[in-house]
C-alpha cells in the first residue's frame, strides 16, 4: 500500500439525485443503501434502479415541513429494516420498516432523552453501538478543540447504557478486525480512539490509533483485511490509510488550500461554523464523509458526501472487511 494513491480523475460517479448521502453502506449481494435527508434511506440496486424508504408516521415531526427524522448514520438490521441515527433536535435513534413505518428504537439513556445521534452499529452479537457527538446545541458550538462532551451508547438486552464519555465530536464507530476493540472517530479533536470490548460489553482501556493535524477532520471510518483503518475528513476531502504499522497515508484529496486555512483558522479560535461544513472546497468531492467497500471482490470502495447528490466510487488496492451485515443482507 505504500506509495499508492488514488488520482481525482480515477473516481467514478453513481446515482443521481441524492439527498445529503452522508452515510453509504453495502449489502453482500452489491445493493447500495445511503441516507436520505428527506427521512429514510436510498436503495440502490446491481441493475441501477433506485428507490427510497422514507418515513411516512410515527416520527417525532419537527414542524415547519422538517421530516419526521433527519438520518445520519444509519444500520441494517436482520429483518431488513434500517436503524436511523437521528440528527434532528428529537434526538435518538428509530427503526424504519421498508413500508415506511417508524417506531422508536432508543430514545433515552441513564434516565436523559439521547440528543441528536450521529451513528449506529450493530455487531453479531444482536447489540448496538451509538454514538452522541455532543451534549450542547446546535451542535455547531462542539465545532472547538476545547470541547470533549460527546459519548458512545450500548444497547443490548440490559438496556441502554453509556460505555464511553468525554470525546471530542463522536462520530462514527467500527468493530477493529480482530472484533476485540471498539474504534471511534473523534472528528473535532482530531483523533481515531479505541477502546477494548469487555465481558458484558464495557469499555475499558482507551488508546489513540492516530492523531491528526491541521486540515484533518476526520468523519467516516471503514477497516480492511489487512487490518488498515479508512479515514474519511471532511472539508479537505481527504481519505487517510492508516496502516497495520500505524504509518498515515493520505490517498486521496480535493480542496482548495487557501480556503482550507481560512477553516483552520476559524477552527484554532473556537469560531467554526455550519458555513464551513456546508460550503464544498472541492473540485470533484465535497465533503466527503463516509466509505464502503463492496463488490465481487470487496475492492470497490464508494464515498458518501454531504453536499452531493451521487456517490464518488474508486478501485481500492486492498479489499474491505466485510461488515457483519452481510450475513444478513
Amino acid at each position: 500500500m505504500h506509495g499508492t494513491s488514488i488520482a481525482l480523475d480515477e473516481l467514478g460517479f453513481t446515482a443521481s439525485g441524492l439527498h445529503r448521502p452522508e452515510c453509504v453502506l453495502c449489502g453482500g449481494d452489491g445493493t447500495l443503501y445511503v441516507s436520505d435527508w428527506r427521512g429514510g434511506v436510498t436503495v440502490l440496486s446491481p441493475d441501477g434502479s433506485q428507490r427510497e424508504v422514507l418515513a411516512r408516521e410515527g416520527g417525532p415531526l419537527a414542524g415547519d415541513g422538517a421530516p419526521p427524522v433527519q438520518p445520519n448514520g444509519f444500520a441494517i438490521d436482520r429483518d431488513g429494516s434500517f436503524l436511523l441515527a437521528n440528527l434532528g433536535d428529537a434526538g435518538g435513534v428509530w427503526r424504519l420498516h421498508r413500508d415506511g413505518r417508524l417506531e422508536p428504537y432508543c430514545l433515552e439513556v441513564e434516565g436523559e432523552p439521547l440528543p441528536a445521534c450521529n451513528y449506529v452499529l450493530l455487531d453479531r452479537e444482536g447489540g448496538a453501538w451509538i454514538s452522541v457527538s455532543t451534549r450542547r446545541r446546535p451542535r455547531a458550538l462542539a465545532y472547538r478543540p476545547d470541547v470533549a462532551d460527546g459519548f458512545v451508547v450500548r444497547v443490548d438486552r440490559r438496556g441502554a447504557r453509556i460505555v464511553a464519555d468525554g470525546l471530542g465530536y463522536t462520530n462514527e464507530v467500527r468493530l477493529d478486525a480482530s472484533g476485540g476493540r471498539l474504534l471511534v472517530v473523534e472528528t473535532f479533536a482530531r483523533r481515531l480512539s479505541s477502546f477494548r470490548i469487555d465481558a458484558g460489553f464495557s469499555l475499558s482501556e482507551r488508546r489513540t490509533v492516530a492523531a491528526f493535524g491541521a486540515g484533518t477532520f476526520p468523519d467516516g471510518l471503514a477497516v480492511d483485511v489487512e487490518g488498515g483503518l479508512w479515514v474519511t475528513s471532511v472539508v479537505s476531502n481527504r481519505v487517510i490509510r492508516i496502516g497495520p504499522d500505524g504509518e498515515a497515508q493520505v490517498l486521496i484529496e480535493d480542496h482548495d488550500p487557501a480556503r482550507l486555512a481560512t477553516v483552520e483558522e476559524a477552527f484554532l479560535a473556537g469560531k467554526m461554523g455550519r458555513p464551513h461544513l456546508d460550503t464544498s472546497l472541492g473540485t470533484r468531492l465535497h465533503n466527503v464523509s463516509s466509505l464502503a467497500f463492496g463488490g465481487p471482490d470487496g475492492r470497490t470502495a464508494w464515498l458518501g458526501c454531504l453536499l452531493s447528490d451521487s456517490l464518488a466510487t474508486f478501485r481500492s488496492p486492498v479489499a474491505g472487511l466485510p461488515p457483519s451485515h452481510w450475513e444478513w443482507t
